[in-house]
């Protein structure tokens, strides 16, 4: 244990990327805590119940191009790995382009994105209203949103995590003001987040292409203009995004179906899921800190062929994990009542919520695994693997224990489904990782 313990160069590397990641992707689970806290103190569930089916809009629509951010950082880190000014910079301006011509036809189609998506979400006719209203605003923030994406991913392979940090934290601190002010200044509801998260996500993005233009004006000149499309780039940014892209299709099947189930039981089970998913996404957005770590290194040493570097480092990043994984189920173990009441004070969400607190207290042992190596299969660029281990633990054990429990166990069926989901992940990956990892 000394060894990993010790101020080691790897350990430093590992810090290096991980401690400004773990500030900025905390700022995320953070915003979203202070988006309930505020509409939670509000004297109805309807409006966490708005921004929960509104959120889940938008995590099947934005999760979908997760792939910007994860095959440009996989792509940039190979790149800066073999010193590759121009494939850095090429990579850049295409990941840009594929965003914001995404991000241009999301707002084109709303109409019938908002018709596809309410017609499988349940709830009560006045919360698919106010979510209703709550899409409609939010969803002209999708050029910026998916621009961030490819911005976040290029800075990660970089090995600059600085610089996302810095923006992350200046913006989210907006985004809670913004919030506060059209909840309790203008009297909004959801529609006044639904406002901060669009000032916040375009301010977001204009404050990372001052960066991108401040610090990398040298790899700025490597796109010349007119700009040409790079075919085989764009042949291999596809290949791989392909895979990511069904990987992250069936993550989104599993969160959704997990909302969907709980919006259908009552609106006070869905607040109260919504309430208790933050414990998750607290735990992922920090171990995400450290996936994002293992990205850069992976993709630099893979590329670099240096197989004992690129060995030591993800022993490291597994010790450093797993301690993370022990204190938080420390947390939540002793201290998730304090938690739940920091997030409302619905007497009546907090006593619905305690049969089901035990549960959240597993997520990080079940689950840190997993987030690992999911950096490492992306620095690796071992998309098709990553794939297929997703979809194994979504079809294998998410769906059929949800569907063979539910009618005995109930809201509990959709607690121990993604519990055993979030371990199949780890150990699926672990199994064939060898392959993943030292295909070279």
């Amino acid at each position: 244990m000394l060894q990993f313990l010790s101020i080691s160069s790897m350990n430093k590397e590992i810090f290096r990327l991980a401690i400004p990641n773990i500030i900025s992707n905390i700022t995320v689970p953070l915003l979203g805590m202070a988006d309930l806290a505020i509409l939670g103190h509000l004297d109805s569930e309807k409006y966490l119940g708005a921004i929960a089916l509104g959120g889940t809009i938008f995590n099947v629509i934005y999760w979908s191009f997760g792939f910007l951010r994860m095959g440009t950082s996989g792509f940039v880190s190979q790149a800066y790995g073999k010193n590759d000014a121009s494939g850095i910079a090429a990579v850049l301006s295409h990941s840009l382009l594929i965003a914001l011509l995404g991000g241009l036809v999301l707002v084109l189609l709303q109409y019938p994105i908002q018709k596809i998506s309410f017609y499988f979400l349940n709830g009560s006719t006045e919360v698919k209203s106010l979510a209703m209203q709550y899409f409609y605003i939010r969803i002209f923030a999708a050029p910026a949103t998916l621009s961030l994406y490819a911005l976040n991913g290029w800075f990660t392979g970089m090995q600059d995590a600085k610089t996302p940090m810095f923006v992350a934290i200046v913006i989210n601190i907006l985004n809670i003001a913004f919030n506060v002010l059209f909840v309790y200044g203008f009297d909004l509801k959801s529609d006044g987040v639904a406002w901060g998260t669009l000032l916040a996500q375009y301010g977001c993005f204009f404050l990372a292409v001052f960066f991108i233009f401040k610090k990398y004006r040298v790899t700025l000149k490597n796109i010349h203009l007119p700009f040409k499309i790079n075919v085989n780039l764009m042949n291999e940014l596809f290949k791989v995004n392909k895979d990511i892209f069904i990987r992250t299709l069936v993550l989104i099947a599993v969160v959704s179906f997990f909302t969907v189930k709980s919006a259908a039981v009552s609106d006070q089970i869905l607040a109260v899921n919504t309430i208790l998913l933050q414990y998750l996404l607290l735990f992922s957005f920090i171990m995400d800190g450290f996936a994002y770590a293992a990205e850069a290194l992976a993709g630099k040493y893979y590329e670099a062929r240096n197989r004992q570097l690129l060995s030591k480092m993800i022993r490291y990043i597994f010790f450093w994990g797993a301690l993370m994984s022990i204190a938080f189920t420390g947390l939540y173990l002793f201290f998730n009542d304090k938690i739940l009441v920091l997030l409302t004070n619905n007497s009546v969400i907090i006593e619905k919520a305690q049969p089901f607190l035990f549960w959240v207290s597993l997520i990080p042992l079940a689950g840190f695994a997993g987030f690992l190596w999911d950096g490492i299969y992306i620095g690796t660029t071992a998309s098709k693997l990553m794939r297929n281990t997703m979809l194994i633990s979504a079809l294998v054990f998410y769906f059929p224990v949800y569907y063979f429990l539910v009618n005995e166990i109930d809201n509990h069926a959709l607690w121990l489904a993604m519990i055993l989901f979030l371990a199949a992940r780890g150990i699926s990956q672990t199994i064939f990782s060898r392959k993943a990892v030292y295909s070279f």
